[in-house]
């Protein structure tokens, strides 16, 4: 029999692809708490979010070593979600990217 794979990148295959290489702009962004965000979960680098957060728009609360608190609404429970700057994009005020 055939182990099954529990590792962070599991039933992922479609969700993770992309077609864009990962900038070194888009691993030192920095961000300043209240700012809205867009998370795109960029499948080369680890400290990435859970795949089901992929596309929310949240809010930034704090800042943990060189990660970002995103408090994000799921359903009708608030979550806090740590990811690092290259899975974040700046959100503009109506909850698209800018």
């Amino acid at each position: 029999m055939v182990r099954k794979s529990v590792g962070p990148r599991k039933k992922t295959r479609h969700k993770l692809k992309s077609d864009k290489k990962l900038t070194i702009t888009e691993m030192i962004r920095k961000f300043n708490i209240g700012d809205r965000v867009h998370i795109n979960i960029r499948s080369e680098s680890k400290g990435f979010p859970h795949p089901k957060f992929q596309g929310a728009v949240g809010k930034i609360v704090g800042k943990r070593g060189n990660a970002y608190i995103v408090e994000v609404k799921d359903r009708k429970k608030t979550k806090k979600i740590i990811s690092k700057a290259q899975h974040l994009h700046p959100a503009d005020v109506k909850g698209g990217l800018k």
